[in-house]
């Protein structure tokens, strides 16, 4: 998949290539999103040109000063690794400030939009753009003057309830695990590196590994998980602990995660994680003593494998 980082206004001797573009902010590329990039390909397809799909850096929200959007379902790298995965052959990454927010949706089309050479445009049905979110796919049709087709997609529900990233950030904060998974069509995942940590872990028999993020994910709510852990080309199975280890000092409440991995042992220091949220099993206590502690990570670890074992994996 091609990448071009684009800046408002575009140089003079730009020139894009014929396309089919998708078009929004596409934060964790969930089950919706993916309805709008997949039929930006099939279109594409259909007509011979190549499939494109344009999102935006940083958060539009975050930019306009909207309070939760500092952290994200899929920093950019992983949002482009997602689209590239589904086959899309041009991404272009436009970068967003208050400037670019304040373009009217009709000079956004004209200045910026047709220079990227589109057939068509795909956008789901609540994509708004330009000055005060005031361009719609109405806007899209009623300014197209026959340069480009223009297609809405509908909006997909699941429960009852319609699949945006705003509710799956609620499901993730809630500890809705499962319900997460479900609307993004995949475990929700996180990437980082193996750091020093306390290593209070090794001594009560359940060494774990302590994860610095790489990007400003979003942090699940505080508590005791099932996940799956991919590390140095392997896939493991383990129990992770999200929150601020009550049972043990800690004055500043700072916020971790560990995980403690099945059948593993080795050194794993500075070394890139991915792990996998599959379940939530308990929130996060405070134990009357060390061995209460030990006590319950034996349940855990239990309960994670049983778990598991529903999916015919521990």
């Amino acid at each position: 998949m091609e990448i071009q980082r684009l800046h408002y206004p575009l140089p003079p001797d730009f020139q894009g290539e014929v396309c089919v573009l998708a078009m929004g902010y596409f934060d964790g590329v969930h089950v919706g999103h993916r309805r709008v990039i997949q039929k930006a390909i099939d279109i594409a397809k259909s007509l011979g040109v190549k499939s494109a799909v344009m999102t935006f850096d940083p958060h539009p929200r975050e930019v306009l000063g909207q309070s939760g959007y500092t952290q994200y379902l899929t920093p950019i790298d992983e949002k482009l690794e997602q689209m590239k995965k589904m086959g899309v052959d041009i991404a272009y990454v436009v970068y967003f400030d208050i400037s670019f927010a304040a373009i009217y949706p009709e000079d956004f089309i004209d200045e910026f939009l047709v220079q990227l050479c589109p057939k068509h445009v795909v956008v789901g049905f609540d994509y708004t753009f330009g000055h005060r979110g005031k361009g719609t796919a109405i806007t899209l049709k009623e300014h197209a003057n026959g340069r480009y087709g223009v297609e809405v997609i509908a909006p997909v529900n699941r429960f009852g309830e319609k699949i945006s990233s705003t509710l799956i950030r609620e499901y993730l904060y809630s500890g809705k695990i499962v319900e997460a998974t479900q609307f993004l069509g995949r475990p929700y995942r996180v990437r980082g590196t193996v750091v020093h940590g306390e290593k209070r872990g090794r001594t009560i028999g359940f060494p774990t590994a302590n994860i610095q993020l790489s990007a400003p994910y979003i942090v699940p709510r505080n508590g005791v998980y099932g996940v799956r852990v991919e590390l140095e080309d392997k896939t493991y199975y383990g129990v992770m602990n999200v929150g601020i280890k009550p049972t043990f000092e800690n004055e500043r409440k700072e916020k971790s995660l560990e995980v403690h991995l099945f059948d593993f042992a080795g050194d794993i220091y500075g070394k890139a994680i991915e792990v996998e949220f599959w379940f939530f099993i308990r929130e996060e206590q405070k134990f009357s003593s060390v061995d209460a502690l030990v006590v319950q990570i034996h349940e855990d670890v239990e309960t994670v494998k049983k778990q598991f074992a529903k999916y015919s994996i521990v």
